[in-house]
């Protein structure tokens, strides 16, 4: 029997390379004859650039920029891939929602300008080619704040700069271009969702709550968001409102699109592709995925959505470890998943350390072996 343990990170435990290690620990243990081969994942969300650099080689490069609530500044970084001579920036070293306390969370001031900072010291390094892992976030302004950082001024009706953060984008009057604008080198955005901007799976609906958002900042970040997408319709030409895909990272990905003429794609797919996973999976009889929270959303632009549909071109069926499950087996089935374990119950508290969540981990990998053939 061949696994191919294909994992992301398990937010705020264990990073991908850790958790494919503990998952493959334990499926060793069940099954001492089986090969096992680990290939850390990631979606464009955490652990985008780590993972990327792995694939390809690379060096970190240490910024410090302004954070999610300006002006508190934090230590960022991308990283640079001299062989392409491009750079890999992950947004949630700048703009994520670990970076603030839970009580600091609030995406009607929160700003993408710190990850804008980011994308012009790598331009400023000789990047000729960026990739933007846009998971995480902490934001809700439509990539208003990182644009701002590259020389876009957003005003209001009275000419002056709008404020930080997502409220304020109800006010919008008037973009205006840096002008600079064609210095800008082509930019590919690694997507973990395929959500709108707008509307009911869109953006502040979706992920506004996430991020702090009461009910009623929620109705206010949607407004908020439609006046942009008004605004870039007229003055620059460009539809946001159908665009797959961009509602990540607060509509950062749809400012990508608006302000730097980035293309969207399926983050994982990219890392997928980056880490070789296709000819792993040409003879291997499971491929176990997972995440830190299996749910719906996973299976709409996550690692655990992308593996399933690559073991299923490659005939090899599919498992997922999971910190915690809650998703229907039916449901699950439907998606292609054919067994899940849980390294926890719904009723357990979530573990606090990384070493408690690796053990159960282990644990959970352990059961999850012996169900296998």
């Amino acid at each position: 029997m061949k696994i191919v343990v294909a994992l992301d990170s398990f937010k705020g435990t264990l990073r991908a390379v850790e958790a494919c290690a503990a998952a493959a620990e334990g499926l060793r243990a069940a099954l001492p004859d089986a090969t096992v081969l680990e290939v850390p994942l990631a979606d464009g969300g955490e652990g985008t650039a780590e993972t990327l650099m792995a694939a390809h080689g690379g060096s970190w490069v240490p910024v410090r920029v302004v954070g999610p609530l300006a002006p508190r500044e934090v230590d960022a970084g991308f990283v640079w891939l001299a062989e392409r001579q491009g750079a890999v920036v992950e947004m949630a070293v700048a703009s994520g929602l670990p970076l603030l306390a839970r009580e600091e969370r609030n995406p009607l001031i929160t700003t993408t300008y710190g990850t804008g900072q980011l994308l012009t010291a790598a331009i400023e390094r000789g990047a000729k080619r960026l990739w933007l892992g846009v998971g995480g976030s902490a934001t809700v302004d439509g990539g208003v704040g990182a644009a701002s950082a590259l020389g876009w001024r957003f005003l209001d009706d009275q000419g002056e700069p709008l404020p930080p953060g997502g409220a304020a984008l109800a006010r919008l009057a008037a973009i205006e271009p840096p002008p600079e604008r064609e210095r800008m080198p082509p930019v590919e955005v690694l997507c973990d969702v395929d959500n709108p901007l707008l509307g009911e799976r869109g953006a502040a609906a979706v992920f506004g709550p996430q991020k702090g958002a009461t009910p009623e900042q929620v109705d206010v970040l949607e407004r908020s968001l439609a006046r942009l997408a008004e605004v870039v319709q007229r003055d620059l030409g460009v539809d946001l409102t159908t665009l797959e895909g961009a509602g990540a990272a607060g509509g950062l990905a749809a400012g990508c699109v608006a302000f730097f003429d980035a293309t969207l794609v399926a983050g994982i797919d990219a890392i997928m592709d980056a880490c070789g996973l296709d000819p792993l999976l040409a003879d291997a009889t499971w491929a176990v995925t997972g995440e830190g929270r299996f749910d719906e959303q996973s299976l709409h632009g996550k690692v655990v959505s992308g593996v399933a549909t690559r073991a299923a071109r490659a005939q090899a069926k599919v498992a997922v470890l999971a910190g915690r499950i809650e998703l229907a087996a039916e449901r699950a089935g439907e998606a292609g998943i054919a067994a899940m374990e849980a390294a926890t119950a719904p009723s357990d508290p979530v573990p606090e350390t990384a070493a408690e969540a690796r053990a159960q981990l282990i644990a959970a990998a352990t059961r999850l072996g012996q169900r296998l053939n």
